[in-house]
């Protein structure tokens, strides 16, 4: 084994100097260094297996030390390999050009090819050092498959969680599979020590989050870095003293890993850092007779069910891993099927409850999908296809218009003050304004905002905004709504005096930051109060709750999905987001710069949506049913809140004398 490794870091070795992938040594980039220094770890692993070979000794350190080298192999592979989209950025180039510090080549299929090039012969010895000592004695082996092969069975369970929900493989999404997912990885923890499950869990987290998450290597140059640092040490953090507690947990240890997950889930999905993206009650959005439990305890009560379940099933087929007999383990799968039956009834009552309720209104809205990112096309063009659009759905007579995120992007407020004769971006803004007018119809559109504050010295300061802006058929600017939730690192960053160095590095890769909202702002229409979360403020339970609370009667989403360059990532953002419509039994309306432009029902069904990467419109009479505020729009997330109350009842109750074994 240790040959093995020599003989793959001397091939790359070699590549550092020779060929297209040479390392350029006069001017080094973090990425390089980080390269050399995995390159260094395989180097040092061969010398020592080979010198401990030589001796005669077949050390335990054999058995260990393939798992983490072929981890981080992998990991770095990964993550060269989705960073190599930007490779056909058209600004990512320009960045380059200017001498920004990054390094790709001047495609995608190149890049990548590097990436296989550079990363897969290290992972690849670290793979086959793995399995051959196991391969060899694996019949002479007693004890727990499960800890015997926790590396494969930990890779599988991230594979099935990618394809549980929407992906490059399957853009609906395989949502059956997040029933089972998470089995392996929980057969791993049950019969591995504290500190490699603990290992495990985070080598499993973010895997599956660079798996799913994929089209982050596109929204920024920082991004993909930023989330998967984060994301990492998030696993690292919370997984420590949580498995801690289900392991001293007997016949509540299904229960524990249930709770555990999903306590972990609502806290990565608030606050600052927060990031709602893979929930696993997401993956069933199709199965809407399940996901109606989202009423009552939002999409943490569908992530309850399917970890049960989960958790349930891993506890039979680890007894019998064990040898262990079923009789104490039988509670477990059965708790989870009991749950889903109620769940799966609930569901089929409030389904029909909701067809016998009469309809009270319909309001015809237009969704306007104009198919380029506004902020890296000509305005003009742009501006030019939305025209088009509109004059088309206009035909038609919806009662409100929506164009996208930033869909118009020069500041409405600022330039409509200047000369349109002698700033083209006035003159822009004008024909906008006029356009308007002639319109006749109530609009709304993403626009850049600002507003002016005095400093602390007195000086004036501008504060800019990510805005949304309506218009009424007179052209009168009626209100604007500041986005309040901004994406951490590349929209917002409120730390840059306590971290300045991170703050100097986000605007040297081209980061704007905007400044915060401070208003839940419901927009009025004649017929119908409105609010509109931007971007990713969808996919947020808590906040969309409070808006509800406000008296927002439906949801208007406005974004750029465009940047992504794939529908996978789109398709995740609308399932998210359509849970906000059964979580608070409003309707919701999303329109796109391109993306998933949708009008999805009270009870999570899509009703109607466009297609991806098309120039499109759609009409959308939105049915409106007695208002009525459910559980979860009154109680708001009760169960992750309870979950963490369990978990602090059962660490205490698990440092008691003999309570161990009782629970």
């Amino acid at each position: 084994m240790g040959w093995l490794y020599l003989a793959a870091a001397a091939l790359e070795a070699a590549l550092l100097f020779l060929g297209p992938w040479a390392v350029p040594w006069g001017r080094l980039l973090l990425s390089d260094y980080t390269y050399l220094a995995l390159l260094a770890m395989h180097l040092a692993a061969g010398v020592l297996l080979a010198a401990l070979a030589r001796g005669g000794r077949r050390p335990r350190l054999r058995l260990i030390l393939p798992e983490p080298l072929f981890l981080l192999a992998l990991l770095f592979f990964l993550f060269t390999y989705i960073y190599a989209l930007n490779a056909n950025m058209d600004y990512v180039q320009r960045f380059m050009a200017s001498g920004g510090a990054v390094r790709l080549a001047l495609d995608t299929r190149r890049e990548r090819l590097a990436a296989v090039v550079r990363y897969l012969p290290l992972a690849a010895a670290g793979l086959a050092a793995y399995l051959w000592p196991r391969l060899r004695r694996n019949k002479a082996r007693r004890g727990s498959g499960a800890a015997r092969w926790a590396l494969p069975l930990t890779l599988a369970s991230a594979a099935l969680s990618c394809l549980s929900f929407p992906s490059f493989a399957a853009l609906d999404g395989l949502g059956f599979l997040s029933f089972f997912a998470l089995v392996p990885l929980f057969l791993v923890v049950e019969a591995s020590s504290l500190m490699r499950g603990w290992l495990y869990t985070v080598a499993y987290g973010v895997l599956s989050g660079m798996l799913v998450s994929f089209w982050l290597g596109t929204y920024s140059l920082v991004t993909l870095q930023l989330a998967t640092m984060v994301l990492m040490l998030a696993y690292a953090l919370y997984f420590l003293p949580a498995l801690w507690l289900v392991r001293r947990l007997s016949s509540l240890r299904f229960l524990g890993l249930a709770l555990s997950w999903l306590l972990f889930e609502y806290l990565r999905s608030i606050g600052y850092w927060g990031y709602p993206w893979g929930l696993w009650g997401t993956a069933q959005y199709r199965f809407l007779t399940l996901t109606q439990v989202a009423e009552l305890a939002g999409v943490w009560g569908v992530s309850f069910v399917v970890l049960l379940f989960n958790a349930g099933l891993a506890a039979v087929l680890g007894a019998l891993d064990r040898g262990r007999g079923l009789s104490r383990s039988l509670p477990a799968p059965l708790s989870a099927f009991g749950l889903l039956a109620a769940c799966l009834v609930f569901g089929l009552w409030s389904r029909a409850r909701i067809e016998g309720e009469p309809i009270t209104k319909t309001v015809r809205l237009a969704l306007v999908q104009q198919n380029t990112d506004p902020r890296k096309e000509d305005y003009n063009a742009t501006f030019a296809t939305l025209r088009r659009l509109t004059d088309q759905a206009m035909l038609q007579s919806p009662e409100l218009v929506v164009w996208s995120e930033t869909a118009f992007v020069p500041n409405i407020r600022r330039w409509s003050k200047e000369d349109p004769e002698r700033e083209p971006l006035a003159r822009l803004v004008r024909e906008f304004l006029g356009y308007q007018r002639g319109l006749g119809a109530w609009l709304l559109t993403g626009n850049d905002d600002y507003e002016l504050r005095s400093g602390p010295g007195g000086e004036e300061v501008r504060l800019d905004y990510n805005g949304a802006v309506l218009f009424d058929p007179e052209g009168r600017r009626v209100a604007t709504y500041h986005k309040l939730h901004l994406v951490p690192f590349t929209e917002y960053f409120p730390f840059e005096k306590q971290l300045p160095g991170l703050y100097r590095w986000l605007l040297s890769f081209d980061v704007y930051l905007w400044e915060p909202g401070r208003e839940r702002l419901i927009f009025r229409h004649p017929r119908l109060a409105f609010f509109t979360p931007i971007c990713f403020e969808d996919s947020f339970p808590d906040d969309i709750r409070r808006f509800v609370l406000e008296g927002g009667e439906a949801i208007v989403n406005i974004s750029n999905d465009y940047w992504s360059l794939h529908e996978a990532e789109a398709k995740q953002h609308a399932v998210n987001a359509s849970f906000r419509a059964v979580e608070n039994r409003r309707p919701l309306l999303r329109s796109t710069a391109s993306g998933l432009t949708c009008y999805v029902d009270i009870d999570g069904d899509f009703l109607a949506s466009t297609p991806y990467y098309a120039n499109n419109f759609l009409i959308a009479d939105v049915v409106f049913r007695p208002e009525r505020k459910s559980l979860y729009t009154r109680w708001g997330d009760w169960l992750p809140q309870a979950a963490a109350a369990a978990l602090a009842v059962l660490a205490l109750l698990s440092l008691l004398p003999g309570a161990r074994k009782r629970l």
